[in-house]
């Protein structure tokens, strides 16, 4: 079929930390509903139910003491367990946190096959995005590795041969990293505020891989306060030319909202407009590179109304249409209903800032040396 698919459950409500927590899982919810309320659904995308994501499928990547851990936390639950990572702070314990986990990343292994099987031309998981977890721990609210699964699985099937993984979550995502450290079946670009600022402290240029994977680990480390100028400047020096030089037949991105200049936990400063300059630059590479297969998951996000407006965006770019910029009142009701906020917002994209934006210096340099660190490897000039 041609239009792409969005997968979405209200059961992603589950996956929840308890109301205190910075990670809510309602932004999901917020998100389908205001795509719905710009009538996404009516001509141009397909909503679609996951299924969980079997024990065969999370051991692919996750090991089976985790796993089974994991479950046996879920039902007698106990204060922390921080050999797996998981107690108070960014992972508590809650009840049913394994059907919960394995449901969002059903979510994403449905998405990375239907798109690798050519049944959907590109496919979005409005859960999961999960990249810090481990093969053995959970890290950074994050569980099950969702993205590294879903991969996995098309990999390992032949669906796939070489898959672009882009992350533009504020945060590092160091879980995918790792887990495909020395596999040059992925190549892996994470844009992320400098770990020296911000959690997982990881992400630097010269992490570039290891033994038959070297040279496919990408990190752009940008300074806190980076906007959208400076962004964009690092995302196109080097995201395409790495993507046409690798030439992958999938593309998948984590779309962590979390670099949106309002949100609490990270210092980045992008608005809609980058967000949205962002997918359409991912949308034309996937048609020029892979046959227009293109794969996300949301991420991390923590103002839950810009996660709603950011993923929007994208979805209708996935779509290849533009929606209106007037919310709808009765989306705006729902979601004071839901957050207790009332919204100043009226328009899905933010009235960008007039000021000429320059490149920062910071930046050109973080590129100069991104581009020494990798571009040989692939053949590229660094210049």
């Amino acid at each position: 079929m041609s239009r792409p698919a969005i997968f979405y459950d209200d059961r992603y409500l589950d996956y929840n930390f308890g109301k205190d927590h910075a990670f809510q899982s309602v932004r999901s919810k917020l998100a389908y509903e205001l795509m719905r309320s710009a009538k996404l659904f009516d001509e141009h995308a397909d909503a679609l139910v996951p299924r969980p994501a079997t024990e065969e499928d999370l051991l692919l990547v996750h090991e089976r003491r985790y796993i089974d851990a994991v479950r046996e936390l879920s039902v007698h639950a106990r204060p922390e367990a921080y050999e797996w990572g998981l107690g108070p702070g960014d992972n508590p314990i809650f009840a049913g946190m394994y059907d919960a986990a394995a449901l969002q990343a059903g979510g994403t292994i449905a998405a990375c096959e239907l798109v690798a099987k050519g049944e959907r031309p590109r496919a979005y998981n409005l859960g999961g995005g999960f990249h810090h977890a481990m093969p053995g721990r959970a890290s950074g609210f994050c569980i099950f590795n969702d993205v590294a699964v879903g991969l996995r699985r098309v990999l390992r099937s032949g669906l796939s041969k070489r898959v672009l993984y882009l992350d533009i979550d504020a945060h590092h995502g160091d879980g995918v990293q790792e887990i495909f450290y020395e596999d040059p079946r992925v190549l892996t670009i994470s844009l992320h505020e400098d770990g020296r600022f911000l959690f997982p402290g990881t992400g630097f240029p010269g992490d570039v891989g290891r033994g038959k994977g070297k040279g496919y680990a990408v990190n752009v480390p940008l300074p806190p306060y980076t906007r959208g100028a400076s962004y964009l400047y690092a995302f196109e020096e080097i995201v395409p030319p790495l993507a046409r030089a690798y030439k992958p037949d999938l593309i998948f991105t984590q779309t962590g909202a979390d670099a949106y200049y309002t949100d609490p936990l990270a210092h980045l400063k992008l608005t809609t407009g980058t967000y949205e300059r962002i997918a359409r630059i991912v949308l034309s590479l996937s048609e020029g590179l892979c046959g227009g297969r293109w794969v996300s998951a949301t991420g991390g996000g923590y103002d839950i109304v810009a996660c709603a407006r950011v993923w929007t965006l994208i979805a209708a770019t996935m779509a290849k249409i533009t929606v209106g910029d007037d919310i709808d009142p009765q989306w705006r009701e729902m979601c004071r209903r839901e957050t207790g906020v009332s919204l100043s917002d009226t328009h899905l994209r933010d009235g960008e800032d007039s000021r000429e934006e320059r490149v920062s210096r910071a930046v050109e340099e973080v590129v100069r040396e991104v581009k020494g660190e990798v571009f040989p490897y692939h053949g590229l000039s660094t210049q």
